[in-house]
C-alpha cells in the first residue's frame, strides 16, 4: 500500500546547486543525543519497569520454593519435595532409551566422509602458501585501480546537481507502513520528474511546509522542510543535505527535553507521556503547518490537541499558544499582506481570523455547515478567504462582514464543487480567479472565479490517475504558475501543465500569456517500472472492489 498525504513546492533558486552528503561526526552525535534525550529517558524508564517486574517474578518463585512447593501433580495440585523428586526420576528413566548425552556425536561413517572431504580441499589449495602478498596494493600486478580516484565522486555530484531553473516538489509518503519525505526535482523544460533524495519519518506524515530560513540561527537563509505527523513533534529537515539520519531540529517535547535536560532522569511513564495540552509543545498529531513569508522565522502549527502554536525558528521554541477552537484544528493560512493575521479552521466547523500579536483578544469567527478541510486567503484580494469542507462545498467569505454568531455567517457564494470531501484546493498565485480543487471522488477540477459575473464556473474536470486526491498545489513561480502538482491515495505525483488544456487557454486568455497554436496537453509523472505499475493497478482494482459503497448504496457520480 502506498499513498501521498501532502505535497508542497520549493521555489526556484532556493535549493543548493550541489547538495552535500550527510556527515556523522562527534558533533553530530552530540547533537542527536541531545535532541533524542527524551526517547532515551523513556527507554531507561521502560527498562527499569521491566527489571522490577522480572525481580517480582523471581521473588515469587523463591517464596514458593522456600515453602516446599516445587511442582504440580497430574491434577494440577502443588506437590512437595519427595513427590516431585520421584516424578523427576521417572522422567530420567524414560529418556535413557534415547541416549541424549551422545545426541551430538557424529556416526563413524560420517566422520570418515568429512576427513576425505578435508583431504580433497587440501589438494586443491595445497599451493596457497606460495602465493605472494603485497603490503602496497599498487605493487600487485594483478590489481588495477583507476588512476582518477575522484571520478565516481564527481559523477555522483553531477547527478545530485539542481539547476536554477528546476523546482523541487516535496511529497509526504507512507508505503508499506514506512513513512518518508521525498524530494522530487521537476525539470519543466525537459518534462522530467524524479526523486532526488528522501528521508525517513517517525510516523505517518500529515502535512509538509517549506521553510526559507535555517533553524536556530538569526534568520540565516536556508532550504528546509517542516513535517507534521501523527506524533506531536514537528521535524525540520535540511533539503540541501542528502542521506540525513536525523532532522536539523525538532519543535516539541523532544526539543524541550534536549534544551532543558533535567538533572534527574524521568521515572514515571505518566509524566513522560503527558497528553494534557500546554503552551510549550503539542501533545497530539500535527494536522497543519503554515510558514510566515514576511517574517521568515515564524511557523504556525495546528494540532489535534485543539491548539494553534506560533514557533520562533531562531530558538525553536513556542512563542505563543492559542486556544481559539473547541475541536481539532486542521487548517492554517497567513494573510498575504497583514503578516500578523492567521486564519485557522477546525472540526468544530468554525473559522477564526486572529491577530497573533494579541493572544487574549476577542477574535472574529465564521461558521460552516460541515467539518473544515482547508482554508486559504485570496492572494489577489486582501479581504477574501476561501474554505473547503467535508461535504464538498467551497465557500468564499468577505473578512469585513463579521457575523453576530458563527451560525449566522453569510458567504459571498457557496459552490458544491464535489460530491465527496473537498480535501484540497489551490489558488493560482499569478492568475486572479483561477482555482483548482481536489476531492476524494478522484477528480481534479479547475474553476474560473469571476466576481463581476454570476460567480464561479467550472472550466475542466480530470481524473489524473492518482486515486483519491489528497493534495493539489499550483507552483509558486510565475514562469511555471500553470503547473499543478496533484497526489493522492495511489502514491503517485502528477504535474499537470494546465495551460496546455484548450478550455483553460480560452477561459484565461485575457489574464495571462498562453501557448499559441495547437498544443498537446502535458502531464509529467514519475517514471515507474512495469512491476510497480502492475502493483498499482492491482491495488486500484482491490480498492474499487472493496469500496465504492456508502451507507446509502453506490456513491453518487459527478454530473461531469
Amino acid at each position: 500500500m502506498s499513498m501521498i498525504t501532502a505535497t508542497t513546492w520549493v521555489p526556484r533558486g532556493h535549493a543548493a546547486a550541489y547538495p552535500t552528503k550527510y556527515v556523522f561526526d562527534e558533533d553530530e552525535y552530540a547533537r542527536i543525543s541531545k535532541l533524542a534525550k527524551l526517547e532515551l529517558d523513556d527507554a531507561k524508564g521502560g527498562l527499569e519497569e521491566a527489571k522490577g517486574a522480572l525481580n517480582g517474578t523471581h521473588a515469587t518463585s523463591r517464596n514458593e520454593a522456600d515453602a516446599g512447593v516445587v511442582g504440580m501433580d497430574e491434577d494440577g495440585d502443588e506437590v512437595g519435595d519427595e513427590q516431585s523428586v520421584h516424578g523427576a526420576e521417572d522422567d530420567d528413566d524414560d529418556l535413557k532409551e534415547y541416549d541424549m548425552e551422545h545426541y551430538d556425536d557424529e556416526p563413524e561413517q560420517d566422520q570418515k566422509a568429512d576427513d576425505e572431504e578435508e583431504e580433497g580441499m587440501d589438494s586443491i589449495f595445497g599451493n596457497i602458501k606460495s602465493l605472494a602478498y603485497y603490503k602496497d596494493q599498487n605493487e600487485d600486478p594483478y590489481i588495477k585501480l583507476p588512476e582518477a580516484g575522484d571520478a565516481s565522486d564527481e559523477d555522483e555530484r553531477e547527478e545530485l546537481q539542481i539547476m536554477p531553473t528546476d523546482n523541487m516538489v516535496l511529497a509526504a509518503r507512507i508505503e508499506d507502513e514506512v513513512a518518508h519525505l521525498e524530494a522530487y526535482v521537476y525539470e519543466d523544460g525537459a518534462d522530467n520528474l524524479y526523486v532526488h533524495h528522501d528521508v525517513m519519518l517517525p510516523a505517518v506524515p500529515l502535512c509538509v511546509e517549506w521553510l526559507s530560513t535555517k533553524p536556530n540561527t538569526a534568520s540565516q537563509r536556508g532550504n528546509f522542510a517542516a513535517v507534521g505527523t501523527m506524533d506531536p513533534d514537528i521535524e525540520l529537515w535540511d533539503l540541501d543535505v542528502v542521506d540525513c539520519m536525523y532532522p536539523t531540529a525538532v519543535l516539541g517535547q523532544n526539543a524541550q527535553a534536549g534544551l532543558e535536560a533535567p538533572s534527574e532522569p524521568v521515572t514515571t511513564k505518566k509524566k513522560r507521556k503527558s497528553k494534557k495540552a500546554n503552551s510549550a509543545y503539542h501533545v497530539d498529531a500535527v494536522l497543519s503547518l503554515a510558514a510566515n513569508r514576511q517574517h521568515q522565522n515564524l511557523l504556525a502549527s495546528a494540532s489535534a490537541d485543539k491548539t494553534t502554536k506560533l514557533w520562533d525558528l531562531n530558538t525553536c521554541t513556542a512563542a505563543h499558544s492559542y486556544t481559539h477552537h473547541t475541536d481539532k484544528v486542521c487548517a492554517l493560512s497567513w494573510h498575504p499582506t497583514q503578516s500578523s493575521v492567521l486564519l485557522s479552521g477546525s472540526y468544530d466547523r468554525t473559522i477564526v481570523a486572529a491577530d497573533m500579536r494579541a493572544p487574549e483578544a476577542k477574535v472574529p469567527r465564521w461558521g460552516v455547515e460541515s467539518d473544515v478541510e482547508q482554508v486559504k486567503w485570496d492572494p489577489h484580494n486582501d479581504n477574501s478567504f476561501y474554505v473547503s469542507t467535508e461535504n464538498g462545498v467551497l465557500h468564499c467569505f468577505d473578512a469585513r462582514q463579521l457575523p453576530s454568531s458563527p451560525e449566522k455567517s453569510k458567504a459571498l457564494w457557496r459552490l458544491q464543487a464535489h460530491e465527496n470531501s473537498l480535501s484540497s484546493f489551490s489558488i493560482n498565485p499569478a492568475i486572479p480567479g483561477f482555482i483548482a480543487t481536489g476531492s476524494s471522488d478522484r477528480t481534479v477540477k479547475l474553476w474560473n472565479i469571476d466576481q463581476s459575473s454570476s460567480g464561479p464556473s467550472m472550466v475542466v474536470s480530470r481524473d489524473l490517475g492518482v486515486g483519491k486526491v489528497f493534495s493539489a498545489n499550483f507552483a509558486p513561480d510565475e514562469p511555471v504558475a500553470f503547473r499543478l502538482a496533484v497526489a493522492g491515495s495511489k502514491g503517485a505525483v502528477q504535474v499537470w501543465d494546465t495551460s496546455t488544456n484548450k478550455a483553460v487557454r480560452e477561459a484565461f486568455a485575457t489574464r495571462a500569456k498562453m501557448p499559441e497554436g495547437d498544443v498537446q496537453e502535458r502531464l509529467v509523472a514519475l517514471e515507474r517500472d512495469d512491476e510497480e505499475a502492475e502493483e498499482e493497478e492491482e491495488a486500484a482494482e482491490a480498492e474499487e472492489d472493496g469500496g465504492g459503497r456508502d451507507e446509502g448504496g453506490w456513491e453518487s457520480m459527478d454530473e461531469d
